[in-house]
């Protein structure tokens, strides 16, 4: 079989959610389907993956209150502070006694 290694970091287009993800990624990790590779590698051992910061948070709404809206946003810096990374994850509104909770979790692969 014909191996093609990408340079770590590269990306692709899920062709499931259209999301960008690492060339390197047999599972989507926005939708969670499986995606194919073409000439990459696919088969062999699950790639190590460590889940080095989670965090989760809850808002919930007091009964009666007015709306709220929001926007969730995440931002990427390197060592040097500098934004290397920007995106607006979702946006919604909570009215009456809704919540939300939303969970941060990064995950770390190495290579294959």
């Amino acid at each position: 079989m014909s191996t093609v290694r990408d340079a770590p970091g590269a990306t692709r287009t899920c062709p499931h959610c259209r999301a960008t993800i690492l060339a390197s990624a047999t599972v989507c990790p926005g939708c969670h389907h499986h995606v194919r590779a073409g000439t990459r590698v696919t088969a062999g051992p699950p790639r190590l993956t460590v889940h080095p910061f989670t965090v989760e948070g809850h808002v919930q709404m007091s009964a009666g209150a007015a709306a709220w809206e929001y926007a969730v946003v995440l931002s990427i810096r390197n060592d040097g502070g500098e934004e290397i990374g920007r995106q607006v994850v979702g946006v919604g509104a909570m009215k009456g006694s809704e919540g939300r909770t939303f969970t941060l979790d990064i995950e770390v692969y190495v290579p294959v």
